[in-house]
């Protein structure tokens, strides 16, 4: 099938490459014309594993075109999706302005049927405004015979940054709303290759299914916060906890990681979103206010601790290893990261931070005097306490009698406990974890709370 996807950006831009892979011909299509130069160079826009040779691999084979002319590639195609940002509102509602612009445009140009695809995450209600808008700007252009031909349909992406191609490739579940059978048919056919489970549900469930997901995923990593901080107070060891726990398939293993808490572009956003639109709709969603408050309060109870143990950051020299809001992306988005270092910053301390991709997106939220490393070890240097924030097997490998000897002091804490097996202690590192008493080198005494 002819497919134009209008947004280059995670969701946008993977998913074109996705269903590129699949063998439909793609365009996609961004106002941002020096993105769009970029990639028809070959270059990718952000940091993504795999994601350059994907890039590669379609244009060689000629089954993807990137543009800033819709109207050029709009005749021709059998679906039309929408994969524009919804960034939050200050008061946490999405906004969903670039979607109903992209509607706009696309109804002052169609004239003829076509499915269009929300991939965006919208609040319910949504794709029947976007339907609304490509209608009426069809009416307005004379072309309302052709308006009822128009249908619509909500497939929202589960693309985790990191591994979004293979979830693209190997996802879970395919979630697709829509009103009818032909149209089931059509995004079935649009998904062919792609084994997964088909959920084929009404637009507006959809739509909340997103919503649904993400927000019970962020409750878990703000639940496990809460034990990890319980287990600290009572002497247990909460990644033994989590041992047990994840034993339950009621429950399972994923996102009960304790540390400074969950970021990035989906969390932050849509659970705030589900907020909002509970709260509109007239129900007081309780729990997700906890979730939030539990979210924000990990990062403040982080930079506290490190206070503490170091007896106040005025002047105080700290390294923090990871900008992005976890490993294997530059994504900076209400990365807790960039949250902790503002706080350190605020507090008087002398920051120096390394992330092996987050660093240039990080320059446009950080103040001109942090200071940037070329290396985790350059970092380190003259440290009287390293901050570990995302998990990048990168930090994992470093020489640790390199990194004690460079650091004024061998303090580590640990925001992610990606380092809690390495025993760091044996190699004379004081190590701060989320959850579990800290391990101290032979000979030295925790710091008093």
């Amino acid at each position: 099938m002819n497919l134009v996807i209008v947004g280059t950006g995670y969701v946008g831009l993977v998913s074109g490459l996705g269903f590129a892979k699949l063998g439909h011909q793609v365009a996609c299509v961004d106002t941002d014309a020096g993105r769009i130069a970029r990639l028809d160079l070959g270059e990718a826009p952000f940091y993504e594993p795999g994601l350059k040779e994907r890039l590669d691999e379609m244009q060689q084979a000629g089954r993807v075109v990137f543009t800033t002319s819709l109207s050029t590639v709009l005749p021709n195609a059998d679906i039309v999706m929408i994969a524009v940002g919804t960034p939050a509102r200050p008061t946490g509602e999405a906004d969903v302005g670039a979607v109903f612009s992209v509607a706009d445009e696309i109804g002052s140009l169609l004239a003829h049927e076509v499915l269009l695809v929300v991939k965006s995450t919208v609040p319910v209600g949504t794709n029947r405004q976007v339907l609304a808008h490509v209608r009426a700007a069809m009416a307005q252009a004379g072309r309302a015979d052709k308006a009822e031909l128009v249908t619509i349909a909500s497939v929202p992406e589960f693309l985790a940054e990191g591994r979004a191609l293979a979830d693209f490739d190997r996802p879970t579940r395919l979630v697709i709303g829509t009103d009818t059978e032909a149209d089931r048919l059509l995004l079935d056919r649009l998904h062919e290759g792609v084994e997964a489970p088909r959920v084929f549900l009404s637009v507006e469930s959809a739509e909340l299914a997103k919503y649904a997901a993400n927000a019970l995923l962020a409750t878990k990593i703000s639940f496990i916060n809460e034990i990890a901080n319980v287990a600290e107070r009572v002497g247990a060891d909460v990644r033994d906890v989590v041992r047990s726990m994840s034993l339950d398939p009621r429950i399972g293993p994923h996102f009960l990681q304790p540390g400074v808490g969950y970021g990035g572009s989906c969390f932050p956003k849509d659970v705030a979103g589900l907020y909002q639109m509970a709260g509109a709709s007239g129900y007081d969603f309780k729990l997700l206010s906890a979730v939030i408050e539990v979210n924000n309060r990990q990062r403040e109870r982080f930079v506290k601790r490190l206070e503490e143990a170091l007896g106040g950051l005025q002047k105080r020299a700290v390294a923090v290893w990871g900008l992005a809001f976890k490993g294997n992306t530059d994504d900076v988005r209400e990365s807790a990261a960039i949250d902790i270092v503002q706080r350190l910053f605020a507090r008087g301390a002398d920051v120096t931070v390394y992330d092996p991709q987050a660093m240039d997106p990080a320059r446009r939220h950080l103040s001109d005097r942090v200071q940037y490393a070329a290396t985790a070890v350059d970092a380190a240097a003259g440290a009287e306490a390293l901050l570990v924030l995302a998990d990048w097997i990168e930090f994992r490998a470093v020489s640790w009698s390199t990194l004690k000897g460079v650091m004024l002091e061998p303090r580590v804490f640990d925001g992610r406990n990606w380092l809690a097996d390495l025993d760091l202690p044996s190699f004379g590192f004081e190590y701060h974890g989320v959850g579990f008493s800290s391990g101290l080198p032979a000979g030295r005494q925790a710091p008093r709370a």
